[in-house]
């Protein structure tokens, strides 16, 4: 099933639902992270911490075994472990309960040696207005895996509700958003650091993209992502 998905993927396009642009300037912080459980397949985004270690979102993994990291145009990646924060809940958004939806994973041999981590955003309050880039390899058009596999941006404004743990992000004008594959997908601030990761979408009507994009702030989990890397060594 993970060839299957490979075969979509190469097909190239778009991801980012609504007003997007080419994201090769990410291209080197963001990889894709395949996963399967019995008979369905899936994918998503994550971004590079180190050559071996990539943050993700904790929905998009469970099992080593059913995970693989990819970089377009090379060769699939095993996965040697995979750590998920200890504060994430599958069921929190059907019943719309806090989760922090992150994972870690390392890889069993390294990426290309282009690819570096992002600098990291500090501790802060963001002001509702404030403007963000959003990133992953997702479908640009809902429910069309063809237009999945290519990297691409879009540009976002943070909005009420305010939260020291999630950025809660819109695109009134253009209804930009995350969409299927960009979950583990990394939000970056104006001066390009790395301040979330793409967690949840939603939409308008029977639609589930294009009109918010949930992510989990790196700043408040430093000591846990720290800390799971550190014991890893």
């Amino acid at each position: 099933m993970v060839l299957f998905v490979l075969t979509l993927l190469q097909s190239g396009a778009h991801a980012i639902v609504g007003k997007s642009a080419d994201g090769a300037q990410w291209q080197h912080h963001v990889v894709m992270v395949l996963s399967r459980s019995g008979t369905s397949a899936g994918f998503c985004s994550g971004v590079v911490l180190t050559r071996k270690i990539i943050l993700t979102a904790a929905h998009c993994v469970s099992g080593a075994n059913d995970a693989r990291a990819y970089v377009p145009g090379q060769p699939l990646l095993a996965l040697r472990r995979i750590a998920r924060h200890p504060d994430f809940h599958a069921d929190a958004p059907r019943t719309r309960s806090r989760s922090i939806d992150l994972a870690l994973i390392e890889t069993a041999d390294a990426l290309p040696s282009e690819f570096t981590a992002p600098a990291l955003a500090g501790a802060q309050r963001y002001e509702a207005g404030t403007s963000f880039e959003i990133a992953g390899f997702g479908v640009g058009r809902e429910n069309d895996a063809k237009t999945s596999g290519a990297l691409r941006t879009g540009r976002v404004t943070l909005r009420a509700p305010l939260s020291s743990v999630l950025l809660w992000l819109d695109d009134p004008q253009h209804r930009t958003g995350a969409c299927t594959g960009d979950s583990g997908g990394p939000v970056f601030t104006e001066d390009g650091k790395l301040a979330a990761i793409i967690a949840f979408a939603e939409g308008e009507g029977t639609r589930h993209c294009g009109k918010l994009t949930q992510a989990v702030m790196i700043a408040p989990q430093r000591e846990w992502i720290e800390g799971s890397i550190a014991g890893w060594q």
